[in-house]
């Protein structure tokens, strides 16, 4: 069903949909286009899936097109992925010739003539290089840049400094390059099936199809299957806790086309857990099983040791259900330390326990926090608020 603007006036504040909608009417006469790697998997394409078709709705023809690469390829740019978040790299003369390659062999069929271009994420960042620049381009790096491979940074610096404009999810992801930049926080869209409200039946009828017991407190973590994410620690912790607390886990995630180490990593998990029944390994592409998870755990967790903002963490904390998270990246910016969840030395596996343990011990306080949780991403992190940034952002430009 086809969402509008107006449609989000129940979820926030009537100013910020009147907002939306005056400030898109100064530019009715523009036409943006959103790039990255893939429809389907991670943090971008679920922005996108929400962010373009709203702003169309809000009279701003936009549109949205797909990188497409080989296996090679994206093998490539994963290892890049990692090393923009501090991992180490080979960086070969062979890796560049794919990776600018590809780019080259897209700007061949891709029709860029539109008054915005926005690149996503490391995949598509060459292509400015082989498309006749007519217009300002934008560049969306969602990554946690805090503390990059200075290699690779060097590397891309011949391609970030052709842009008109970086755009980062927190200051401390803002380049040492002289070139304008700013920050715009992600959002959740509440009226999707993965965000939108549950009721009790529902939750109980997803897991049981799933074979997950209500009979036990639930501890989860939803991410992508991907080694910063510590899923392997997550494991590690729930054994500390359960070792208090009779509890269950449930690790839930999927695998993106352009991140060919996911299967990997999902693989190695169902290995490890393989005889525990109070463990559920589930990789399921499933919005709505993912509602129900959130809202049937007590504790979510967040255990990432890098991570450029983690929408898993908005959306729990929508559904009132509090977080705990690696105090790290973007998840400090969403986490209260207190007051919605706690925040964690990503290092310190007891600490993470005991905090998990609070909760459950307290479900009370686990219930407040939860409350606050709902509140803090109704002020924050909505897909309202989202679009008004990118608006104002653009109009600037």
């Amino acid at each position: 069903m086809k969402k509008t603007v107006e449609d989000y006036r129940g979820c926030t504040s009537d100013k910020i949909v009147d907002s939306v909608y005056e400030e898109a009417s100064l530019m009715s006469d523009k036409h943006i286009v959103h790039l990255n790697s893939t429809y389907e998997g991670g943090g971008v394409a679920e922005l996108l899936k929400s962010i373009v078709p709203l702003m169309n709705d809000a009279g701003i023809k936009t549109g949205w097109r797909i990188l497409f690469g080989s296996f090679g390829f994206y093998k490539i740019t994963k290892e890049f992925h990692n090393a923009l978040q501090g991992g180490d790299l080979s960086l070969s003369e062979e890796k560049k010739k794919v990776y600018e390659e590809v780019n080259e062999n897209n700007s061949t069929f891709m029709h860029l003539d539109h008054d915005y271009v926005v690149i996503h994420d490391p995949q598509p960042l060459p292509l400015i290089r082989f498309v006749g620049k007519k217009q300002p381009w934008i560049w969306r790096a969602h990554v946690d840049l805090s503390n990059p491979n200075e290699g690779l940074l060097s590397y891309f610096k011949q391609f970030i400094r052709d842009y008109d404009s970086v755009v980062v999810s927190k200051k401390e992801y803002m380049l040492p390059y002289d070139i304008p930049q700013r920050v715009i926080h992600p959002s959740i869209d509440p009226l999707t099936l993965k965000n939108r409200d549950m009721g009790d039946a529902a939750v109980s009828k997803q897991l049981s199809d799933f074979g997950i017991e209500q009979d036990k407190p639930i501890i989860s973590q939803v991410s992508r299957f991907d080694r910063w994410k510590d899923p392997i620690g997550v494991l590690e912790i729930f054994g500390l806790v359960k070792r208090e607390v009779d509890c269950r886990l449930v690790l839930l995630g999927s695998t993106a086309f352009d991140d060919p180490e996911g299967e990997e990593v999902y693989q190695d998990l169902r290995r490890q857990v393989d005889v525990d029944e109070d463990v559920h390994v589930i990789s399921q592409a499933n919005d709505a099983l993912v509602n129900a998870v959130q809202r049937a755990s007590s504790v979510v967790l967040q255990k990432s040791i890098r991570e450029g903002f983690a929408l898993t963490v908005s959306e729990a904390l929508w559904k009132k259900t509090p977080v705990v998270a690696s105090n790290v990246g973007g998840l400090p910016l969403q986490v209260r330390d207190g007051f919605n969840g706690y925040l964690v030395d990503p290092r310190d596996y007891k600490q993470c326990a005991d905090r998990v343990m609070r909760i459950l011990l307290n479900p009370q306080m686990g219930e407040k926090m939860g409350l606050n949780g709902r509140e803090y991403v109704r002020d924050n992190f909505l897909v309202t608020r989202h679009l008004l940034d990118w608006i104002r952002f653009l109009r600037e430009l």
